[in-house]
């Protein structure tokens, strides 16, 4: 079988059917905003291994850690704002 061309050394696994839609663009867009809130998660919370056991300590970590990246969010918007 032969893979279609994409302009990519190695191919691409995607069709130019899908990726002449507009919608494939704003899905892409919308992907990389939250990988870059998981990106934020893992290296600068130290989230990539938690240091709790059990679901309910874990899922408590998640919420602060969480809830510090929304702080983070809303005080860039507030100076952004000034």
């Amino acid at each position: 079988m032969s893979r279609p061309m994409t302009g990519r050394p190695g191919g691409s696994a995607l069709d130019r059917r899908t990726l002449r839609h507009s919608g494939y663009v704003i899905s892409q867009q919308k992907r990389k905003r939250v990988e870059e809130i998981f990106g934020w998660i893992k290296t600068v919370a130290n989230f990539r291994r938690t240091r709790y056991r059990g679901r309910e300590l874990t899922q408590l970590a998640a919420y602060l850690v969480g809830a510090a990246y929304n702080l983070m969010r809303i005080a860039k918007l507030t100076m952004a704002a000034a």
